[in-house]
């Protein structure tokens, strides 16, 4: 880190960050989640994260259920923006874009998910940025990334899933594709470019010299469809929907039992044997028709034979009494609603629910999963609100006094 900077702003909340991050300055000028989770995972790390929003176009996740506390504040904006501070800024105008140059002089990192090509059409994109701050790290998240043909096509979560496979390969053989039922699409393209943030700082650091991380949402997609791609590319087959199944492991997947269904993974012929003692049919691992992995994969044999004695060791039991039964030492976990999850007494002890305050709430929501044991429970800040930290932010960074920032205010620049 350039150590002749300036840090981040001086008033408290700014202050006490800590972390191995501390004293790196993000500009955060994205929205949603492709982006805003990114950059907040900077945040919880120790990072100054100065979430940038038009004044009169702020980020509109700010209006996603549910929300918290007597002002009715997004709970889910606030799961990707905590530990941030807020200002704005009309990158349309003269002025605005005169403020983010020189917030860019003071600042380590800038993220954004803009379509490509839109800060270069508002005169601030990385080459123009980069004469005011040549150490710049310069993250772009969007659908198709900064170079080939699709590059300037709109995009969202969906985008990526269909444009990446991996909705082609959810769901099941007999019915329509299924998208996976989260956004995996921004969420692993904001992983990715934490990662890719992190290495560029790293080399500025080094160097003196900053990049540019481009990180699309296809790209990310595609990286997670597993043994598909090679299957292709080896033997022209194409993945396609196998439910609950595995494509070349038996038994891998979803099992009934009391009450729901538990994950079991036993088809080495380790697990396997292990599998027949802790149940009480040990002879079965020694049955010539399925005592290797190649027997039990076979689409007849696991059929016939395979499933109905995994009927027979699970749907006498509960999934605590599974789980109890063998968990600790076979791969055998309760497929757990979300309602488990956050009840779950390990999660608890990863510190994977976290409490944060929503206007005059504290509500409880996952925490980061990146433990580090010099820096033990990350701080739990709100969400900022629209400019909220304008005087503080620009009078620190920029010096403008509250008259300017005032100013600033009424002509639709802040």
């Amino acid at each position: 880190m350039d150590t002749n900077r300036p840090g981040p702003p001086d008033d408290d909340r700014l202050a006490q960050r800590r972390g191995p991050l501390a004293g790196v300055v993000v500009l955060d000028i994205t929205r949603v989640v492709a982006g805003p989770y990114c950059a907040m995972l900077l945040a919880d790390m120790g990072a100054t994260v100065l979430k940038v929003e038009n004044p009169s176009d702020p980020d509109y996740a700010r209006g996603f259920p549910p929300f918290a506390g007597t002002a009715r504040k997004s709970a889910f904006f606030t799961q990707f923006n905590r530990n941030k501070q807020g200002i704005t800024l009309d990158l349309k105008t003269d002025e605005g874009r005169a403020l983010l140059r020189a917030l860019v002089r003071k600042a380590h990192v800038l993220i954004e998910n803009f379509r490509p090509g839109t800060m270069e059409k508002l005169g601030v994109g990385y080459d123009e940025l980069a004469r005011e701050n040549p150490a710049l790290v310069y993250t772009a998240i969007s659908g198709f990334g900064r170079t080939g043909p699709n590059s300037s096509r709109p995009a969202y979560d969906n985008t990526g899933q269909a444009a990446g496979g991996l909705w082609s390969m959810n769901g099941y053989a007999d019915r329509p594709p299924v998208r996976v039922g989260t956004i995996i699409g921004d969420l692993s393209a904001s992983l990715y470019a934490a990662l890719g943030t992190l290495a560029a700082l790293r080399e500025a650091e080094r160097t003196g010299r900053g990049q540019v991380v481009d990180v699309s949402q296809q790209d990310s997609v595609l990286s997670m469809t597993e043994n598909a791609v090679v299957r292709y590319t080896l033997e022209q087959d194409v993945a396609g929907p196998l439910g609950n199944d595995h494509p070349f492991v038996r038994p891998y997947g979803q099992f009934p039992c009391k009450d729901g269904h538990v994950f079991f993974g036993g088809y080495t012929d380790k697990f396997w044997r292990l599998s027949c003692q802790i149940f009480g049919t040990p002879h079965l691992a020694d049955d010539p028709e399925i005592d290797t992995m190649d027997k039990r994969f076979s689409d007849a044999v696991y059929t016939r034979r395979i499933l109905p004695i995994l009927d027979q060791w699970f749907l006498p039991h509960t999934k605590a009494e599974l789980e109890q039964m063998a968990g600790d030492r076979v791969p055998l976990t309760a497929v757990k609603t979300i309602a488990e999850v956050v009840e779950d007494p390990h999660i608890a002890a990863r510190q994977m629910i976290v409490d944060v305050p929503v206007d005059d709430r504290m509500v409880r929501m996952f925490g980061n999963p990146v433990k580090l044991s010099g820096l033990g429970l990350p701080q739990m800040g709100a969400a900022p609100d629209t400019g909220a930290d304008n005087a503080a932010v620009y009078g620190a960074l920029l010096g403008l006094d509250r008259a300017e920032v005032d100013r600033l205010r009424a002509a639709g620049v802040l």
